[in-house]
């Protein structure tokens, strides 16, 4: 582990609004660039975004929400969720699905599917869900260009730099409909 991605880490667990994450994540994207052909196992589990470039509200970190990724390139499903922190936000949050399809070199495909809510687990199975149907024009992407057990930094089609940790307290099955 190198000197940047160990600063890295702690910035984006302990202070996602530092200043010098820009440089630190190009940094890194330099000295450990992703192979994903070789690691692409990497990419399976639930992934919580940390920090990102982009100004919209709901590609920002907050403190008393979750913003979610669920990546399942084995069954070509991912899925991103936004929730409440703590004991509310497994009662409902915002879910967009996606099919995941892995192109050459470090490219993900990203086809969005369906968007809504999402309510709680019930008891037999399933949860409680009002989704539509997304209308994409054209597919999106994610250029994956650090990945390990534990971070992921990736560009999007729309320049956005996202740095996101691996969440091992929650499993795919907590994401998706079972």
């Amino acid at each position: 582990m190198t000197q940047t991605r160990n600063t890295l880490l702690e910035r984006l667990r302990h202070d996602p609004s530092a200043k010098d994450l820009p440089q630190l994540v190009e940094r890194l994207e330099q000295e450990q660039p992703a192979d994903l052909p070789l690691d692409s196992d990497l990419l399976s589990g639930v992934w919580e975004l940390r920090w990102s470039s982009s100004t919209q509200p709901w590609l920002k970190q907050a403190p008393w929400l979750d913003n979610l990724q669920a990546l399942d390139p084995e069954n070509g499903r991912g899925c991103n969720l936004l929730r409440l922190r703590g004991a509310l936000g497994v009662l409902a949050g915002i879910s967009v699905q996606a099919d995941l399809k892995q192109l050459e070199g470090c490219r993900v495909e990203v086809r969005f599917r369906r968007g809504g809510w999402v309510g709680p687990q019930l008891p037999g199975g399933g949860r409680l869900q009002l989704l539509r149907d997304v209308q994409q024009s054209f597919p999106a992407w994610l250029d994956i260009t650090v990945l390990d057990q534990q971070l992921r930094i990736c560009r999007g089609n729309a320049g956005t730099t996202f740095a996101l940790l691996r969440r091992d307290d929650l499993s795919l099955d907590d994401l998706f409909d079972t």
